[in-house]
C-alpha cells in the first residue's frame, strides 16, 4: 500500500511507528491515563533541522508481480474471499509484530484476514487490501530471501536518521519522505493557498495535527515543518511515512503469492 497519509488507517500506521513502549514514554513526560491508557508527551518545539537526503523506493517491475497486483486489486473490490484465498500460502504464513503472531494450525488465509481485519464491517480490511493492490513498489527482505516486502523503504543514512532524531528531539515516528521532487509546501491547508517552499527528496517532520479544506473533495493536507524552520501544509499524497505495515509476497512455480504481513492489527 503506498503509505500516504490520505487514508486514515495510514495516518494512525504512522503515529505508531517505532513508538517507544509506555516506561521510556513516561520518562519522557507521558502521562498514564486511567484504565491502562497512556498519552504521549508533547511535541518537540519546531526549530531548523539539517536535511537527510533519501533515495525513493522503486518499484517491482516483475510482470507476474505486476499481474498478481492486478488480480488481487480486482478480488478486493469484489471481497471475493475465496479468489484471495488461492493468491495466499497455504502453510507458512509469518505475521510478525514483536513476535510471530501466526497460528501454525490455521491456513494462510485466515492469519492474513486476521492480520488485516479482513473480517470488520466497515470494509477497512478490504480498503487496506486494496491499497496494497495499488502499492508498485517492493524489496526482497534482508532476513529472508526470496521474500519481497511491499511497500519498499527508502534508502537514507542511518547514523544521519539518528543524529536528526537527536537534534531536533524527535522520535522516528515523527518522519517521514517526499515521494518526488519540489514537493509544494503551501501556507495553509488548501490547494490553492499560497506555495511557500518546495521541498527536496529528503526526510520530512510530520506535525500531529492534518488539516483539510472546507471542500471535502480537496486533497488532505499534512502539517509540516521544513528545514528551515517554517510550518505549512503538503498533500498527503506526495508525503510518505516511514516504517509502516507491510505486505510480503514470495514467487513459486504457480506465480507470486501473500507468504506474510509485518505489523497489523493489534493483539
Amino acid at each position: 500500500m503506498r503509505r500516504s497519509f490520505a487514508v486514515a488507517a495510514s495516518v494512525a500506521a504512522f503515529a505508531a511507528v517505532l513508538v517507544l513502549p509506555a516506561a521510556g514514554l513516561a520518562q519522557q513526560g507521558g502521562v498514564q491515563l486511567p484504565g491502562g491508557g497512556f498519552k504521549p508527551p508533547p511535541a518537540a518545539p519546531v526549530k531548523p533541522y539539517q536535511t537527510v537526503a533519501e533515495k525513493p523506493p522503486q518499484p517491482l517491475n516483475d510482470p507476474g508481480f505486476v499481474a498478481m497486483r492486478k488480480q488481487l486489486a480486482d478480488i478486493a473490490a469484489k471481497k471475493d474471499r475465496a479468489a484471495l484465498a488461492k493468491l495466499v500460502v497455504a502453510q507458512n504464513f509469518f505475521w510478525l509484530q514483536d513476535k510471530d503472531l501466526a497460528d501454525p494450525h490455521k491456513s494462510g488465509i485466515d492469519n492474513l484476514a486476521k492480520a488485516i481485519d479482513l473480517d470488520s464491517k466497515d470494509g477497512s480490511g478490504w480498503d487496506t487490501l486494496a491499497g496494497y493492490a495499488n502499492e508498485p513498489t517492493a524489496a526482497e527482505s534482508e532476513q529472508q530471501k526470496g521474500v519481497f516486502c511491499a511497500p519498499a523503504d527508502p534508502t537514507i543514512d542511518p547514523a544521519a536518521f539518528e543524529a536528526l532524531g537527536k537534534a531536533t528531539g524527535t522520535d522516528p515516528s515523527e518522519w517521514g519522505y517526499a515521494n518526488k521532487n519540489e514537493v509544494e509546501v503551501h501556507q495553509t491547508a488548501k490547494p490553492n493557498s499560497p506555495v511557500i517552499e518546495k521541498l527536496g527528496v529528503f526526510l520530512v517532520r510530520v506535525l500531529p495535527d492534518t488539516g483539510q479544506g472546507g471542500n471535502p473533495n480537496d486533497p488532505l493536507f499534512l502539517h509540516i515543518a521544513t528545514p528551515d524552520g517554517k510550518t505549512g501544509y503538503a498533500d498527503a499524497q506526495l508525503i510518505s511515512p516511514l516504517g509502516s505495515d507491510q505486505m510480503c509476497y514470495t514467487k513459486d512455480a504457480s506465480g507470486w503469492k501473500i507468504v506474510g504481513y509485518l505489523g497489523g492489527a493489534s493483539q
